[in-house]
C-alpha cells in the first residue's frame, strides 16, 4: 500500500476519478473508464468506506485505484489495505515513515482478503 500525506493527495476533477461519499452505494456506479475512486473516512470511527472498498474490488471487480481520504489514521492501515484499498492519505500531522512501520507488524494473516482471496492454508504448495 503506498503512504501519502495530506499535501501531497490532489482532489482531482476528471472522468477518470470519482470520489464517493461513504454514504454512496458503490453498485449504483457506472465504473467504465474509471481509474480511481477516491472513499471518504470523515472520522476516523466511520468505517463505510471499509465496505465500499470491499464491494468495489471484490462483488464489481474494479480493479483501478482506491484511495483513501479523510481522517485516516496509522491504525486503520491494515485493514484498509485488506479491504482493498491501494493508497491512502494520511490525515494532516501523522508521520508518513511510521505509518509504513505498521504494515511491519502483521507478517500474515490466517484469512483471505479482498485482494488475496485465499486464505494461506488453502494455497498449493
Amino acid at each position: 500500500m503506498k503512504i501519502i500525506s495530506s499535501h501531497q493527495h490532489q482532489v482531482v476533477e476528471s472522468p477518470t476519478v470519482i470520489t464517493l461519499t461513504n454514504d454512496t452505494d458503490p453498485r449504483t456506479l457506472d465504473l467504465n473508464g474509471i481509474k480511481r475512486i477516491d472513499l471518504q473516512f470523515p472520522k476516523f470511527t466511520d468505517g463505510r468506506a471499509y465496505s465500499q472498498a470491499f464491494l468495489l474490488r471484490r462483488r464489481l471487480g474494479f480493479a483501478g485505484e482506491l484511495r483513501a481520504t479523510g481522517d485516516v489514521l496509522i491504525d486503520q492501515l491494515v485493514q484498509m489495505q485488506r479491504t482493498g484499498f491501494d493508497v491512502a492519505v494520511l490525515r494532516e500531522g501523522v508521520d508518513a515513515s511510521a505509518a509504513q512501520r505498521q504494515f511491519e507488524r502483521f507478517a500474515g494473516f490466517y484469512q483471505g482478503s479482498a485482494v488475496n482471496t485465499q486464505p494461506p492454508f488453502a494455497k498449493a504448495a
